[in-house]
């Protein structure tokens, strides 16, 4: 599992400007199960999305495909992790170690 740290590069009125693509490039990599949630920082700076990858690679390549990089929009912070733990009704987000 990833998280995504976004933050904004630019004025809000330009993520205005991208944010319909960006909601549907959200939706189809929701639809093909890499995304597990998202949302917006606040205040807002940014947005922080939850995904699920076999590597880093196939992240990358899928993020690439994010309007607000494409258009340079915002800087993506990548870490990596192993949810080992989970609360009541997130056990599918569970991993082995």
């Amino acid at each position: 599992m990833f998280i995504v740290s976004l933050t904004y590069t630019c004025e809000l009125d330009q993520i205005d400007a991208h944010l319909a693509a960006h909601v549907e490039y959200l939706k189809e990599q929701y639809a093909l199960g890499h995304f597990v949630a998202s949302g917006r920082k606040v205040p807002r700076t940014g947005g922080v999305i939850l995904a699920r990858f076999d590597s880093r690679e196939k992240l990358n390549a899928a993020l690439q495909q994010d309007p607000f990089y494409k258009e340079k929009l915002a800087s993506y912070d990548v870490q990596e992790f192993i949810p080992t733990m989970v609360g009541e009704g997130l056990e599918a987000m569970r991993e082995d170690a």
